[in-house]
């Protein structure tokens, strides 16, 4: 049984770039949404011609588009964080993907109606008229977006009550927004996974990576909540918190 204080050394100096979780592999888990959002994204990208990738993190999804089909003759991705942006480049750019670093805010570095399809995979915003105007008309938004209330046990553990916590990712917040900008939703679907954290060093990096669950989190500053975590976990067993996502797609009228 490894201590409190070789748990929170080793996540704290784990390195949290990318957007993969291997790190976490055998401390902790957490359900797939049953939908499959990488085939399906595949499946989409081959059949269109010129295709962008929003908040792409460190390219791990679109680079493993590769198992299931191809890229279009176009093909883009954003990112506002220049660690992940690197990762990314280094990932795509030998796939022929162009990697652009932009802003975390829009507007898009892409002329008007310069895509086809346009996707994203748990962005925390969501800029539709953006959406809208790189898209040509027919062309498709593509997402697995974070849900309402995401991850709100882990929250609320170290933040206190936190009620209506993510109501902006409500799908009917999501069918709002489309609407507002010209879209008409095609496909809108939520689903609550089950998330397992074995050890208190899990959580740690989980929060260091997943920074909107709990926004400045920092070892020192919670270390009291996270040895009372790591009492509970050590007594009671893995604690349990609820992943949300939201799968979306809707087409430019």
């Amino acid at each position: 049984m490894r201590s409190f204080d070789d748990l929170v050394t080793e996540a704290a100096a784990a390195p949290v770039d990318g957007w993969e979780f291997s790190w976490l592999d055998g401390r902790a888990t957490e359900q797939r949404p049953s939908w499959g959002y990488q085939r399906q994204l595949a499946r989409r990208l081959s059949g269109v011609s010129a295709a962008v990738d929003l908040h792409t993190g460190g390219g791990e999804v679109l680079a493993g588009i590769e198992r299931f089909g191809t890229f279009p003759p176009t093909m883009a991705a954003t990112e506002s964080w220049p660690p992940n942006a690197a990762r990314a480049t280094g990932l795509l750019h030998p796939r022929g993907v162009v990697v652009v670093t932009v802003p975390d805010r829009p507007p898009l570095p892409f002329g008007d109606e310069a895509f086809d399809l346009v996707s994203s995979r748990h962005s925390l915003e969501t800029w539709w008229s953006e959406i809208a105007r790189v898209l040509r008309p027919g062309g498709h938004y593509f997402a697995q977006q974070i849900g309402p209330a995401t991850m709100l046990e882990l929250s609320e553990f170290f933040l206190g009550p936190m009620p209506g916590k993510g109501a902006q990712y409500e799908p009917e917040a999501v069918r709002a927004g489309a609407t507002a900008a010209g879209m008409e939703i095609l496909d809108l679907r939520l689903e609550r996974l089950r998330a397992e954290f074995f050890d208190v060093g899990a959580v740690i990096y989980f929060l260091r990576k997943v920074i909107w669950t709990v926004p400045d989190f920092a070892v020192d500053d919670h270390r009291d909540r996270l040895r009372e975590m790591h009492d509970i976990i050590e007594t009671q067993g893995p604690f349990v918190a609820h992943a949300t996502r939201v799968l979306v797609e809707a087409r430019k009228n």
